[in-house]
């Protein structure tokens, strides 16, 4: 089996513009969220910062999604030696909504500027990238599922590299839609704790580069992939499972093939919205996969649900805090308001490990699970 590791990372983030700033705020214990005009809570990216960004080509040519995509492209690509015209590498995009927010421009919108496959082509040609991308839209566990796609592919041995970016916005279309299901909170949202009511939306552009190349693989300082699988719960179109048995399937299965055993994992970061029953659902999902005696975070209260880039951020931060054999606390947990005993905490911890364990679920019953190691 091909040994595929994370080579170089980037995330742009109301926390900062590389993967380094947003460690070190999460450190700090600083949030990204914020109270809007319209009085909702999110985690928005400031002008100033893209504004910052410099193309080589004309700005005005793209979308702010598009934007953040290619500063947060170039930060990882900068860090690496791979390239993104080489035909042995892939891109692949991971969003949710992807120019939704276009709609409320003035002027004409074109069905290819909403395509998410087109958006994802006007990013490879910046590139000048060899291939042709992918698109994985996969609700919110989007992030983690591009992750286990670039995996395959490189494990096919079709490609040797994969460039993986998440992005998405908090839009009008978006924020009115979570409004309807009364998911959103009225405050910062408190994951796992017994007062949640609700996410904060956030937005990010989030990279991962993987590679194979054993140059690359042998360095120790690099977070080597495990296995990743998904389930569905195939019990409503956003209601999560009542039971987190569908969850508790793709943890399994991770940990079957990964052998790795429940007590060897470091920690979980957990997808976490802060909704009754997300929370609840991932609770009982750990407790089926006899993992609970690991400490469980969630980083919402840091960046927001950044719905297409949550599962490649929270990947990053999380692999940072491996790195470093760090435990990050749940910003907003005060009191247990699930009916599983977890291991939370509200202060960054120090604990020698090998081995932390991601989790996302999503609209459509979706779930998805990957393991993340230190060298051997």
């Amino acid at each position: 089996m091909k040994r595929i590791c994370i080579h170089s990372t980037n995330v742009l983030s109301a926390l900062g513009k590389t993967t380094s700033e947003n460690f070190a705020s999460v450190l700090n214990g600083d949030t990204g969220i914020t109270r809007q005009e319209d009085g909702s809570f999110s985690s928005i990216i400031p002008p100033e910062i893209l504004d910052e960004i410099a193309f080589s080509n004309p700005f005005t040519a793209y979308s702010r999604f598009e934007k953040m995509a290619i500063h947060s492209i170039k930060e990882a690509l900068q860090a690496s030696e791979i390239r993104m015209d080489d035909p042995r590498t892939i891109f692949i995009l991971s969003t949710t909504k992807g120019n939704i927010d276009l709609l409320k421009t003035e002027g004409n919108v074109y069905p290819s500027d909403l395509s998410l496959h087109a958006t994802a082509e006007k990013i490879t040609l910046y590139f000048q990238a060899e291939n042709r991308p992918l698109v994985v839209s996969t609700a919110c566990i989007s992030g983690l599922m591009a992750l286990i796609v670039g995996q395959r592919l490189i494990r096919s041995g079709k490609y040797d590299h994969a460039v993986v970016c998440g992005v998405d916005l908090v839009s009008d279309f978006v924020t009115s839609g979570f409004r309807s299901f009364l998911a959103l909170s009225d405050r910062q949202c408190k994951p796992f704790d017994a007062t949640r009511n609700g996410i904060n939306l956030g937005e990010a552009a989030a990279t991962v580069i993987l590679s194979n190349d054993k140059n690359l693989t042998e360095n120790s300082d690099n977070i080597m992939l495990g296995e990743g699988a998904s389930s569905n719960d195939a019990n409503h179109i956003s209601g999560p499972s009542r039971t987190g048995e569908e969850l508790s399937l793709a943890i399994k299965n991770v940990l079957r093939k990964s052998k790795i055993k429940p007590e060897e994992i470091g920690f979980i970061s957990a997808h976490g919205t802060a909704t009754i029953y997300n929370d609840e659902m991932e609770a009982k999902a750990f407790q089926l996969s006899n993992i609970t005696q690991s400490p469980v975070n969630s980083l919402k209260g840091y960046f927001g649900h950044t719905l297409g880039a949550a599962g490649l951020l929270e990947t990053i931060i999380s692999a940072e805090a491996l790195k470093n054999d760090l435990v990050l606390p749940t910003m907003g947990w005060e009191v247990s308001g699930v009916s599983v005993p977890l291991k939370l905490s509200r202060e960054v911890t120090y604990q020698p490990m090998r081995h932390f364990i991601k989790t996302s679920s999503g609209f459509g019953g979706c779930n998805a699970a990957m393991i993340f190691s230190k060298q051997n």
